[in-house]
């Protein structure tokens, strides 16, 4: 079984090529959403978040209040680094009962914008790093997110702030700025994963 994570920052387009292999046949394991799953449906992320960040961030009905979890993370660096091993470490795992669920298929792909600072590049084979330059980006994001250039640029400079101490061994580059056609790209590098 060959594990490919398809990467890259905000409004680079992972989810346009996600979409592509998915349409080809193959399973994406999108780790935003299922993140939001597994802290929707997890009793043992609740208790965690409870005990280790706030109480007051899970509600009577055992439901997470988000509005006062993000009040809480995004002023205090260390508790987004509590949050973030709680859920990252959840996702792993999901993730590697997903891949055990599906090892029959050959290839698996797994969506992840945050590739290096969750764990997961420990867990793949290769990864399709998409990229589209930092204007491309910002105006995609704009339109889509009907955000502010101020608030993109804010959640690029996030993303970049994490640097990797290493690089996985194996990346292929996919060019997502509009010049040159995605989906050549994507099938040129199914076709090397296929054969390895």
């Amino acid at each position: 079984m060959r594990i490919i994570a398809i990467s890259g920052g905000i409004g680079s387009g992972k989810s346009v090529v996600s979409r592509m292999v998915s349409v080809m046949g193959w399973r994406v394991y999108d780790c935003d959403s299922r993140a939001r799953r597994l802290m929707d449906t997890s009793d043992e992320i609740k208790r965690r978040i409870a005990s280790e960040i706030s109480d007051s961030c899970i509600t009577q009905d055992n439901e997470i209040d988000r509005q006062c979890l993000s009040g809480l993370v995004f002023n205090d660096a260390m508790a987004l680094d509590v949050l973030n091993k709680i859920v990252h470490g959840a996702v792993r795992e999901d993730f590697r009962d997903w891949c055990h669920r599906h090892a029959d298929d050959g290839m698996l792909f797994v969506e992840t914008a945050i590739l290096y600072q969750s764990g997961m590049d420990s867990m793949v084979d290769e990864v399709w790093e998409v990229s589209a330059s930092e204007s491309v980006r910002i105006a995609r994001v704009m339109m889509r997110n009907n955000l502010s250039e101020a608030e993109v640029k804010a959640r690029i400079a996030s993303q970049a702030a994490f640097t990797p101490t290493h690089r996985h061994p194996r990346i292929i580059v996919i060019d997502n700025d509009g010049e040159v056609a995605l989906l050549p790209q994507v099938l040129s590098a199914v076709d090397g994963a296929l054969l390895g």
